[in-house]
């Protein structure tokens, strides 16, 4: 196939379209880079509080790794080489999975909690600085309108 032929193939983007997605892909890096900044003053990077806070809500605070990675659309070896991080700073710890021998539960530690309470109020506050409190109540509707229409399905 010459190169002409394989660029007719392509369903090239119009210009609004490619407009909107620009705009949509630094919506998220500008918001994403300005809230990990802020958690990195209080120590935790964003993958940390994602985990933190995750366990934080579950029952005995407990989760396995198999579906904190899922949760996070993370590979189970990626995210076990960051709880190993985690473990080391006595965020978490691992709980073999009786039910799986290649698992484990990950279980947030007292002073995993503690570093989540601290750095709760500083992270909540730059979402507010750095999203909410830039958009009206219909900017944030019709956001989490987009939003449910592209999240995958098994989220």
């Amino acid at each position: 196939m010459s190169t002409n032929e394989s660029q007719e193939a392509v369903n090239w983007l119009n210009h609004d379209e490619e407009r909107a997605w620009r705009s949509y892909r630094r919506m998220v890096l500008a918001v994403q880079a300005a809230t990990a900044r802020d958690l990195a003053d209080v120590g935790l990077s964003e993958p940390d509080y994602e985990v933190l806070s995750t366990l934080s809500e579950l029952p005995g605070r407990t989760s396995t790794l198999r579906a904190q990675a899922a949760k996070m659309h993370w590979s189970r070896s990626r995210l076990s080489r960051h709880a190993t991080r985690m473990e080391a700073r006595g965020l978490l710890r691992r709980e073999p999975d009786p039910a799986d021998g290649r698992s484990c539960f990950l279980v947030l530690t007292d002073h995993g909690m503690q570093t989540l309470e601290t750095a709760a109020p500083a992270h909540l506050a730059s979402v507010r600085r750095h999203f909410v409190d830039r958009l009206t109540p219909e900017d944030l509707r019709a956001l989490e309108r987009v939003a449910d229409k592209l999240r995958d399905d098994d989220d």
